[in-house]
């Protein structure tokens, strides 16, 4: 786990207010109704909870300091655990009028589930777990939007058949891509497995579209690039149809799903 320099912060205060009450690790345990073991985690400032924060600024009468101090060290780990670049996107993404995704490993954030969301961000071992997965929900908010962008989902077969959380994830992953492909401003299609190599195999990537006017964003090894640049995002947009002329039509991507759900 990487240093947090605020819940470094929240644990010296902790140490400091309660050497200045004159208790010991135990003393202060006991009065909160926790372990020696947990007032030293937190002082060490590997760990801290929401509830111990209120505890604390109860049991020391501090007017709500320590939750403050949870909170900035939380919001410290959100954005250390999100990629480099992707606060920025996101910021982009909400006020897009058109967005073309395309996924070569997993479902893209946009469209996935709880679970299936969880599953992905649980493995990466991060403390903020909760908080990633309702910020990645979230993002769906803009899906429905008044008026809602149009967006072009395109996947490769193989993202549904990855085993991401076991069988149950993914069959309430597959069945939530099946409703929003409902939805009359979203276009889902799957390039097949059997096509091989394809232009979208050199990763996945976003196109962002605005009134006369284009970004696009990927991620390799966990840094998100935002391209900006006229050029490159034409080169992103031509690789974009390239991967789509190889998709199968909506009907078609729809019975893929359909029958990669019945496998599991």
């Amino acid at each position: 786990m990487s240093e947090n320099q605020a819940r470094i912060f929240f644990g010296t205060e902790l140490r400091r207010m309660r050497e200045k009450a004159g208790l010991t690790g135990r003393q202060l345990a006991d009065a909160l109704g926790c372990t020696p073991q947990w007032i030293s985690t937190m002082e060490s400032g590997r760990k801290v909870s929401e509830q111990s924060a209120h505890d604390l600024d109860t049991y020391f009468k501090t007017d709500g300091i320590f939750h403050r101090l949870w909170k900035l060290a939380n919001d410290v780990e959100l954005q250390t655990s999100l990629p480099p670049g992707f606060p920025e996107y996101a910021e982009r993404e909400n006020k897009a009028s058109s967005i073309r995704i395309f996924s070569a490993l997993l479902v893209n954030g946009l469209f996935q589930n709880e679970e299936y969301a969880r599953a992905i961000l649980g493995s990466d071992r991060v403390t903020s777990v909760d908080e990633l997965v309702e910020k990645r929900l979230a993002r769906q908010a803009v899906l429905l939007r008044d008026p809602p962008p149009f967006v072009c989902f395109t996947l490769d077969e193989t993202v549904l058949h990855r085993m991401v959380g076991g069988r149950g994830v993914m069959k309430g992953q597959l069945k939530f891509l099946l409703e929003l492909g409902e939805r009359r401003n979203i276009m889902l299609n799957v390039v097949p497995q059997q096509l091989g190599y394809h232009a979208g195999l050199g990763g996945s990537f976003t196109i962002l579209g605005f009134d006369g006017a284009a970004l696009a964003y990927s991620e390799s090894a966990g840094v998100g690039t935002l391209i900006e640049r006229p050029d490159k995002v034409t080169g992103f947009a031509l690789r974009w149809e390239m991967v789509r002329g190889n998709a199968l039509p909506i009907k078609e991507s729809q019975a893929v799903i359909r029958t990669a759900l019945e496998s599991l």
